[in-house]
């Protein structure tokens, strides 16, 4: 079974300029996880990634994971490390990946930028070649209803 991708933008400046030589803080942002890794390996893989654009909202991670919901979160700070690796846990254990503001660390509840559906192609079970209007990811088919301002929120 694959485990869930946390992408951390190394280039990400959190809307402040950088002097030539300082470190962004993005990049400080994936060390400080990489170091909890370190220390107490989970269930994640980090990869660092040179742009989310999400520019205007701080430090940006992403987390995937085939045959779920893929998040955006930002105005992420290395204080929230901890916690984004407990939402990284929350994430792998939901079968579509769906971490509620509810069920989130409380310094995450409102960090969801946006997110997508599974971006893998449907397979012949799930109505491959029967037409793209036709076709449903797993992930689209096995979620309710729910308002933005609740995935969100």
């Amino acid at each position: 079974m694959s485990h869930p991708i946390l992408h951390i933008c190394t280039t990400c400046r959190a809307g402040l300029p950088l002097e030539p030589g300082q470190t962004a803080p993005g990049q400080h942002m994936h060390d400080a996880v990489a170091a909890l890794l370190a220390a107490a390996p989970a269930d994640v893989e980090l990869r660092a990634v040179t742009c989310l654009s999400s520019c205007d909202n701080g430090c940006a991670a992403a987390i995937s994971q085939p045959g779920k919901w893929s998040y955006l979160l930002g105005r992420l700070d290395t204080s929230l490390a901890p916690d984004l690796l407990a939402y990284a846990a929350l994430y792998a254990a939901h079968r579509t990946g769906t971490v509620l503001p509810s069920k989130r660390p409380p310094s995450l509840a409102r960090m969801v930028l946006g997110r997508l559906p599974d971006l893998a192609p449907p397979t012949a079970a799930q109505g491959a070649g029967t037409g793209a209007a036709q076709a449903t990811s797993p992930v689209a088919r096995d979620l309710p209803a729910m308002a933005p301002q609740e995935i969100a929120a």
